[in-house]
């Protein structure tokens, strides 16, 4: 509770496809996230939390429901996300919450709201079933979104559509803050995500964040030896058509550069949602969290964007500010799967389950209320909120906890499997050789200690694990059967014109400003915010 008795106000600003390698608010000695070094300031900084599928919807979707990608059928970026699967959102409106949704949440099917009761603007990407991936290709077919033309047209812009839609929702969730702060007899504590679409590619910027960087001090990334390229890799240089062709250093820097812009463009973001807390008096009563849905490689093994395992692709910021948070950095291994039983303890003052909604199912992952509050397990930080080198904030320290990802769409044809523990990383692809890295000793996973003979009773019961925890020929089984329904129903619909379930904002022009009826006086009074005393 805050210091009034009430239950918190929590506010989420998420990112696409942030690493938090590339912020200074974990260690980046050139980006700069001023707004996010300062919630670390007075807060908490995770650094070792994972997205639990590497591509945009399908985390989304897991990291809402609490449930593992593939229990919810959340197969790929075509997949819906079902009705009938209770959220967080859900959750947070039975223990009376207010819950908003402004911007992307990438929602597949015809529930654009999942649990949210106010959604304040339409999603940037399509919701229908146009992304469904097709494994009955031969081969591993390439990826038509993820291709060398984000590299090779990064640069600076007057515009694009991802600004524009930032822009909306930066805007919309600012105008909400403010109308949340008016005189109203609704007297709920609010849920609001905030949800941009920066810094994804194109790694494209506005003069103005662009320079913001010196284009010499754009850092490259670590070279790779050919011995330590594993299948994958290779599978995502031909997918993304860089096989044979290589990114050559000026590329890597030109996109590196537009991704730092654009990360700073983010982070303004988070600092003008928490200025306005700061305006309105709320500050207090409200826990901010930061957050991503997955990373993006920027270069490193040689590719770009997402879809694997590796540490900048599959790592997230996770901060958190607020009242009874505490400030320190925890170097416990977490995931967007925890998310849930996190904001269940924090709307519930740490009750644990006893206070917490009936749940259909148990959340998949566990709550971080006690390590951000208390500071209890798992080490310290000095809360300075700098990591050692830019190397994501922790993975020069040997930690607890445990993470698992999973990935069943481009760019493979076969389920891949993660498992973090400890200071361990492990990758299974069927048909690939596993992977396995010591991330305390290897941040940059070149050495892999697989078919080490020092470490072969670790990689056993790692493989016994993966294939305790997952059925990998049934998974497939089942990816296909719905990829191949969703070809079906996305054809019929395309060939008949029907639309899709693009989400269309509601909103009643006839209650806003002064309207026939309306004292003007009175409408002014009524929208005025003062100044906090």
């Amino acid at each position: 509770m805050t210091r009034s008795g009430r239950r918190p106000n929590i506010l989420i600003v998420m990112a696409d496809q942030l690493a938090p390698h590339f912020t200074g608010a974990y260690g980046h000695p050139v980006v700069q996230t001023p707004a996010l070094d300062a919630l670390v300031g007075r807060g908490v900084r995770f650094d070792a939390a994972y997205c639990n599928f590497p591509l945009c919807a399908p985390s989304r979707f897991s990291m809402l429901s609490g449930q593992m990608p593939a229990s919810i059928g959340a197969w790929d970026n075509g997949a819906e996300f079902a009705a009938s699967v209770p959220t967080l959102v859900h959750y947070l409106r039975l223990l009376g919450y207010r819950t908003t949704l402004s911007g992307k949440m990438h929602f597949i099917g015809p529930d654009q709201l999942h649990g949210f009761e106010e959604r304040l603007t339409t999603d940037i990407y399509p919701s229908g079933f146009a992304l469904t991936p097709d494994w009955e290709v031969a081969g591993v077919p390439p990826s038509d979104w993820y291709t060398m033309a984000s590299l090779s047209e990064a640069g600076p812009v007057v515009t694009n559509y991802q600004h524009d839609f930032d822009e909306e929702a930066g805007f919309a969730a600012v105008r909400h803050l403010y109308d949340l702060a008016r005189a109203t007899d609704d007297e709920r504590p609010f849920f609001l995500v905030a949800s941009f679409t920066h810094p994804h590619d194109p790694y494209e910027a506005r003069q103005r964040w662009w320079d913001l960087y010196d284009h010499d001090d754009i850092d490259l990334p670590d070279p790779i030896a050919p011995d330590a390229v594993d299948p994958h890799t290779r599978r995502l240089w031909r997918g993304i058509g860089a096989e044979g062709v290589g990114v050559t250093p000026e590329q890597c820097r030109n996109a590196r550069h537009g991704y730092y812009a654009n990360t700073s463009y983010f982070d303004s973001w988070v600092g003008r949602l928490v200025e306005v807390l700061d305006e309105t008096g709320r500050t207090d009563d409200t826990v901010v969290i930061a957050i991503a849905d997955h990373g993006d490689m920027l270069g490193d093994r040689g590719t770009f964007f997402k879809m694997c395992f590796f540490e900048r692709a599959a790592r997230v910021p996770f901060v958190m500010a607020g009242p009874g948070v505490a400030n320190r950095a925890v170097p416990d291994v977490c995931s967007l799967v925890d998310l849930l039983p996190t904001l269940l303890d924090i709307a519930t003052d740490g009750d644990g389950r006893a206070g917490w909604p009936e749940m259909s199912t148990p959340p998949a992952g566990r709550s971080l209320w006690e390590l951000a509050s208390n500071g209890e397990a798992g080490g310290s930080g000095d809360g300075s909120g700098k990591g050692d080198g830019g190397d994501g904030g922790g993975s020069g320290i040997d930690v607890g906890g445990e993470a698992f990802g999973e990935y069943t769409s481009v760019l493979t044809t076969q389920p891949m499997f993660m498992i973090r523990r400890g200071r361990h990383k492990w990758i299974h692809c069927g048909g690939d050789p596993p992977l396995l890295y010591d991330l305390v000793d290897d941040p940059l996973e070149r050495n892999n200690l697989a078919a080490d003979p020092a470490h072969a009773e670790l990689a056993a019961a790692f493989a016994a694990e993966t294939a305790q925890r997952w059925d990998s020929a049934a998974l497939r089984d089942q990816v296909l059967a719905s990829q191949r329904s969703r070809r079906v129903v996305s054809a019929a619909t395309h060939a008949a014109g029907t639309p899709w379930w693009d989400y269309s904002p509601q909103r009643n022009v006839a209650a806003e400003y002064v309207r026939d009826g309306m004292n003007w006086l009175h409408t002014s009074r009524g929208s005025r915010i003062p100044t906090p005393r």
